[in-house]
């Protein structure tokens, strides 16, 4: 009679439900900026991570619980709970020091210092798509 809370890919697809940490990248002068959306999450809820030249962005909402140390039983539930994490490949040279980050209404935007990241255009391969 209810959903069960699991959702396939066709589900997605035909109800509508967003993707999480959807991210635009821009090249700005001197720095690139990334715009990752995450809809209901505070800024506590999200961490970023600089390690082995990948930077990962990591949120997680931790489920209510009551004041009783009871959790509600929801007979659905669409609005986000639990983790979600991405990684972008920004280079071995870049430091902690060469990213800031800020959270506001939901979009976390991470600038990167470009003069210390570093893209290989050769190392590059296009897979061709038919």
């Amino acid at each position: 009679m209810f959903n069960s809370g699991e959702l396939n890919l066709f589900d997605d697809v035909v109800s509508g439900v967003p993707q999480i940490m959807r991210t635009d990248i821009l090249e700005k002068d001197g720095y690139y900026l990334l715009e990752i959306e995450l809809p209901g999450y505070n800024r506590d809820d999200v961490t970023a991570e600089l390690s082995d030249g990948r930077l990962t962005i990591i949120a997680d909402k931790p489920q209510h619980i009551e004041k009783d140390g009871s959790k509600t039983n929801y007979l659905r539930r669409e609005r986000l709970v639990g983790g979600c994490k991405r990684s972008f490949y920004v280079g071995d040279k870049v430091k902690q020091t060469d990213i800031q980050a800020a959270f506001k209404d939901g979009i976390l935007s991470v600038m990167i210092h470009n003069g210390e990241m570093e893209i290989d255009r050769e190392k590059v391969k296009l897979i061709p798509i038919s």
